[in-house]
């Protein structure tokens, strides 16, 4: 195909593409987030009940329409505000699911975030929203797709954590090892061992030692740390 050829190609293929855009007025987008908080060393999921009769007394995950004139970024952050009050907190896309009938309403196109939240510094708006922190592990059931993207969020969790300090948005400012080490068994499903655990991770050298010990603990008080927030060093080692 000669250049000239080439270019006529893409130009029909441009004109074609517009044209089906315009076309197909059908498809919706949508986002769904879903949020997970950490509690009594329990990984947990911030969900809603349904207000869709075929999933009557089913929670799904907090989301919404994207609007016309905002980018999918913009529209996470706004539909995580106007469902939850819930703002400034970690958000990252994870994957975007296009079944054909995974919709009762329709075609609809959903891209899937994941959030984490500090459970104990952030106020929920639950007034009209019948939102619900629930146990991940207690999941069985949800609306439309939203178990099967609950677990995906949560295996793109597991993968992250392992390369990035992002877990640590799960806890409060000030935390124990004790506590770093059920976030991350909570987060992997899986028990770590407590010596090997502690060593390397405090060998990574991104725990400042603040110097308090914790207070008010049924078990012996264990010092606490906060993260050096200028590290960037990852976590692949600690698990390894």
């Amino acid at each position: 195909m000669t250049p000239q050829e080439l270019q006529e190609h893409q130009l029909k293929t441009q004109k074609t593409l517009q044209s089906e855009v315009k076309k197909n007025k059908s498809i919706t987008l949508s986002v769904d987030c879903t949020i997970f908080g950490f509690d009594n060393g329990q990984l947990k999921i911030l969900v809603i009940k349904s207000d869709y009769e075929a999933y009557q007394n089913q929670f799904s995950l907090i989301g919404d329409l994207v609007h016309p004139n905002e980018d999918t970024d913009q529209a996470a952050i706004r539909i995580l505000y106007e469902r939850t009050a819930l703002s400034s907190i970690y958000l990252g896309q994870v994957k975007t699911y296009g079944k054909v009938d995974r919709h009762p309403a329709g075609r609809v196109v959903t891209i899937a975030y994941c959030a984490l939240v500090n459970v104990s510094h952030y106020q929920l708006s639950i007034d009209a929203n019948e939102l619900q922190w629930i146990n991940y592990t207690d999941i069985h059931t949800m609306a439309f797709d939203h178990k099967q993207i609950a677990a995906e969020c949560r295996q793109w969790l597991q993968h992250t954590v392992i390369n990035q300090p992002t877990a640590f948005y799960l806890l409060p400012k000030k935390f124990s090892l004790r506590e770093v080490q059920n976030l991350y068994s909570a987060i992997l499903g899986e028990d770590l061992d407590r010596r090997n655990f502690r060593k390397k991770i405090l060998s990574l050298g991104f725990l400042i030692d603040i110097n308090q010990m914790e207070k008010d603990v049924t078990h012996r008080p264990g010092k606490l740390y906060k993260l050096d927030t200028k590290s960037k060093l990852p976590l692949a080692s600690v698990l390894k």
